[in-house]
């Protein structure tokens, strides 16, 4: 019995000793809102996939563009294949650190402000972004946040010109996603 136990116990530490520092979630929301003088636009997707590995500071998203929600079936319609062309850009994705993880205790519950850098992908075109948000850390889970403002030209999303007076040229991205251990 004895020896049953001790492997046991030297095979959960061995587990626990290799196991990654990654945390993952599979329901983030992201949402955008872009201010006109017609209509607000504004959508929220809540099936966001994110990876984190809190030793690296990598932090990975990947989003698919036709799992944004409108309140309106026409706006998601010409967002779809009008601006994103989702069947032909499916995902927009981001690659990037935590530009201050050494600010970041992990091992301390608590609030954090990070800088996060790295590329973000829509619509086909990759361009580095860098963005603020706050990282809580709790026992069994981490949340994270972030707001930061894109312009439609650095990923060459064309407004037609019918409409180009009537909509914004940057939206407003909210990042919202709460982790678990993988």
């Amino acid at each position: 019995m004895k020896q049953v136990l001790v492997s046991v116990l030297l095979y959960a530490i061995s587990v626990s000793s290799f196991a990654q520092p990654v945390f993952m979630t599979r329901n983030g929301k992201i949402s955008f809102f872009s201010k006109t003088p017609i209509e607000n636009i504004e959508a929220t997707n809540n099936e966001v996939t994110s990876l984190l590995d809190i030793e690296k500071g990598e932090l990975v998203f990947a989003v698919l563009v036709k799992s944004f929600r409108f309140d309106k079936a026409l706006m998601e319609e010409h967002f779809n294949e009008n601006y994103l062309e989702s069947t032909k850009y499916p995902k927009a994705t981001f690659n990037g650190k935590i530009l201050n993880l050494s600010k970041v205790n992990f091992k301390v519950s608590g609030t954090y402000e990070i800088e996060v850098g790295g590329d973000l992908t829509i619509h086909g075109v990759k361009q580095y972004q860098t963005a603020t948000g706050t990282i809580i850390v709790s026992p069994d889970k981490l949340e994270a946040s972030s707001k930061f403002v894109i312009k439609l030209s650095d990923h060459k999303i064309e407004i037609p010109a019918l409409v180009a007076e009537k909509i914004s040229k940057t939206v407003e991205i909210n990042v919202n996603c709460i982790y678990a251990p993988k």
